[in-house]
């Protein structure tokens, strides 16, 4: 038998495992209440006993009792959030290698041989170089790889994006 936990089990679980804490907490506080209150009692019916010396009054249970409301109340708010949240199933969400820039094959019939070479190169680097790193990887002349990068950007193959004093040369 497998027992499958989805968001909506896992915040089911969360409010009712905060509402047994409340509970239990709301159960030692009141016990705690009636501890405390039996001890001023009998401080009070004590001459030889003054109500700062009341050792319910010393008692850091209080405290503790108010960081467990608080921890319960966390939990009480996670598994409501849980439970209404919008649920994403794992088949809506990419896997991480499809998540990349898909890059679209170009026409290579449309494209000269300087303009596969570039358009290969980009696509080697995941879409994106600086123009002077493809300068520097095709021994072409930055006059020839700018003119090449032009008629990219005229076939919407390409696009430039200004970097301080060069370009990032990005595919679409």
């Amino acid at each position: 038998m497998k027992l499958e936990l989805n968001q909506k089990t896992i915040g089911s679980l969360l409010i009712a495992f905060s509402f047994i804490l409340l509970f239990i907490l709301i159960w030692v506080k009141l016990n705690v209440d009636a501890e405390q209150s039996f001890l001023c009692q009998i401080v009070e019916e004590t001459p030889e006993v003054t109500m700062e010396q009341c050792p319910a009054h010393d008692s850091n249970t209080s405290w503790l009792l108010l960081v467990g409301f608080g921890i319960a109340f966390i939990i009480l708010a996670s598994g409501f959030y849980l439970l209404f949240a919008p649920v994403r199933d794992a088949a809506s969400v990419p896997p991480a290698a499809s998540r990349k820039q898909k890059i679209a094959e170009p026409d290579y019939s449309a494209l000269t041989e300087e303009e596969k070479k570039i358009y290969d190169l980009l696509t080697l680097k995941e879409g994106s170089m600086y123009q002077s790193d493809l300068v520097k990887e095709t021994d072409f002349t930055k006059v020839k790889v700018s003119r090449i990068l032009d008629r990219l950007e005229g076939k919407q193959m390409i696009e430039r994006k200004r970097r301080g004093m060069t370009n990032i040369v990005v595919l679409r």
